[in-house]
């Protein structure tokens, strides 16, 4: 069960420093309860305890710490775990997409209406490796640079165990950057934004419960886990404007790709301004796993 925490004040302070700087870190908003029953899902998940087939194999005989060393990233764990599906939503994290997601917009354009479409749960034990240099509006498009991730610390994050880093000011101009592999295995596998200057970058640590909020155009990037026995836990969900379409992947049959809508979304703050548009089921989770010399071997699981 959810606990019932008031809701964070954001101030006109902070939403400020959110359109300018592209972050906002709000501390404690959550619960040790309510850490403890996002990081219990983790393994539910990997057993394959939800309706879903197991994420890793031979689970029976590993306990519950060896499972989450072999766990990069579950991609989707809300649509195998009611709990992270309702942590996703949760009315805290609500209140403050409602008040920064599109705050870089003129007040009377946009209602506070808020939509989710994606989670992702990082376990990041010791060894496990970072991410490079990227914005996450390349992955996820909107209109109107409304993406917006929310990041929630599980575990304190510091530069030793990986925590976020990030060039403030960087979503601002709207470039986004050129994106090529790299052969570096600080990073995981995913490719590495360039053309920019980095000099400016700062750290991001913060203790758990904290949630750090981030406009999809920053540029941003971790680092391995280099602590010793330190895991650095986080579900990290991605949010927009309710009113911006969804051509997540690519235009439909047919369909012109800004008419394009993926509406596998949830809504967690105002109202949907589509109501004629089906909603897409989320029936599927994938795993980013355990290294094999520098390829970060994945495998996705669906309900039948």
């Amino acid at each position: 069960m959810l606990s019932t925490k008031t809701l964070p004040q954001i101030t006109d302070a902070m939403i400020k420093q959110y359109v300018e700087d592209g972050f906002l870190i709000v501390e404690d908003l959550f619960d040790p309860e309510d850490i403890t029953a996002m990081t219990d899902e983790a393994p539910k998940i990997a057993r394959g305890q939800n309706g879903f087939p197991a994420l890793l194999e031979d689970v029976e005989n590993k306990a519950d710490e060896e499972l989450e060393r072999e766990i990069l990233c579950i991609h989707f764990p809300h649509a195998g775990s009611e709990v992270i599906r309702d942590y996703v939503c949760d009315e805290r994290v609500s209140h403050v997409l409602s008040k920064v997601t599109a705050a870089h917009l003129p007040e009377s354009w946009w209602d506070g209406s808020v939509k989710c479409m994606q989670s992702m749960y990082f376990c990041k034990a010791p060894g496990m490796p970072g991410q490079a240099w990227h914005q996450d509006e390349i992955y996820i498009p909107t209109r109107d640079r409304s993406l917006i991730g929310a990041w929630y610390a599980l575990d304190d994050a510091s530069v030793e165990n990986g925590c976020l880093w990030v060039i403030p000011g960087s979503h601002r101009n709207g470039i986004l950057y050129e994106q090529r592999a790299h052969h570096d295995p600080e990073f995981d596998g995913a490719q590495q934004s360039f053309g920019f200057d980095d000099s400016s970058e700062v750290p991001v640590e913060v203790k758990k419960g904290s949630v750090v909020f981030f406009n999809g155009y920053l540029l941003h990037r971790s680092a391995k886990n280099r602590s010793k026995d330190d895991f650095r836990r986080v579900l990290v969900n991605h949010y927009m404007n309710s009113y911006s379409l969804l051509p997540w992947g690519g235009a439909e049959d047919g369909v012109p790709v800004a008419r394009s809508d993926k509406r596998a979304v949830m809504f967690v703050s105002g109202k949907d301004p589509y109501p004629e548009r089906p909603l897409l089921e989320c029936n599927h989770m994938s795993l980013r796993g355990k290294c094999e010399g520098e390829k970060w071997e994945g495998v996705t699981r669906e309900t039948n």
